[in-house]
């Protein structure tokens, strides 16, 4: 009886197993389709989302969406090359600053002036224009450094006016695409002599994606643009606070030769 009995638990046993595996295979299974259908979906979504974009502009009249996207261009060019000018005008203030006091002491004012000449950044100009009219006095060297300065913050802020214009100009032509959109639209009303949705759906459309680029573009060339204003300000506060350390510089080196 007992042998016969577990006879009987291994064949269940093997039974269940039997019949669990082929459906656990299939749970397996749809749960993979599940997951990979998910993933084309989302794939699906995501070029369905750039075509859509496409489409939109395409539908948005090339005539008036061009000049939309040169200005979006243009502005995305200069913001490159700002982002690269300011990137390298970029100066380790602290360690050019110890580096022209040990040349000073070193080497006099050549030395501090080849170390300048050996650094590139605004900064480093600044003080070479300060070192080179220093034998001039330090009321001198001072006010060459402040002139000096004045040219380096212009030279940083140069091609930003430009970008302005887009942001300015980029809505402007979109909300001028929406005026001759709802004008076409009337017109349309007007030759049909009928107030119909149908009529007037393509000039209304045309109208509003105008709009929206235009309002894109703005928007994303002024995030730029306070980008590069908020780095050129930090330059320009290193800048200072390095021009008036280079002044107590020289101060301090005109009272040591007396």
């Amino acid at each position: 009886m007992v042998r016969y009995f577990k006879s009987l638990c291994l064949a269940a046993l093997l039974g269940f197993g039997l019949i669990a595996t082929p459906a656990l295979a299939q749970d397996r299974a749809a749960a993979a389709a599940a997951e990979s259908e998910a993933t084309a979906d989302d794939a699906a979504g995501s070029a369905g989302g750039h075509q859509m974009f496409k489409q939109r502009f395409i539908e948005g009249d090339p005539v008036w969406m061009a000049p939309v996207l040169v200005c979006l261009i243009l502005g995305l060019a200069i913001v490159i090359e700002r982002i690269l000018y300011l990137n390298m005008a970029s100066t380790n203030t602290t360690k050019l600053l110890d580096s022209v006091e040990s040349a000073l002491k070193s080497g006099g004012v050549d030395a501090a002036k080849d170390v300048c000449r050996n650094t590139r950044g605004p900064i480093a100009g600044i003080f070479y224009q300060g070192l080179d009219r220093a034998h001039e006095g330090v009321d001198i060297a001072e006010k060459s450094i402040v002139a000096y300065g004045g040219v380096e913050v212009s030279r940083l802020e140069r091609n930003l006016p430009w970008i302005s214009l887009f942001i300015a100009l980029a809505p402007m032509l979109g909300f001028l695409g929406t005026v001759i959109g709802m004008i076409v639209a009337f017109d349309q009303i007007a030759a049909a002599n009928n107030i119909s949705p149908a009529i007037v759906a393509v000039g209304i459309k045309v109208a509003l994606l105008t709009t929206v680029f235009g309002l894109i573009v703005a928007i994303i060339l002024q995030i730029f643009y306070n980008y590069l204003q908020s780095k050129i300000d930090s330059i320009t506060g290193q800048m200072e606070e390095a021009s008036i350390a280079l002044v107590d510089l020289l101060v301090r080196e005109n009272h040591a030769k007396h």
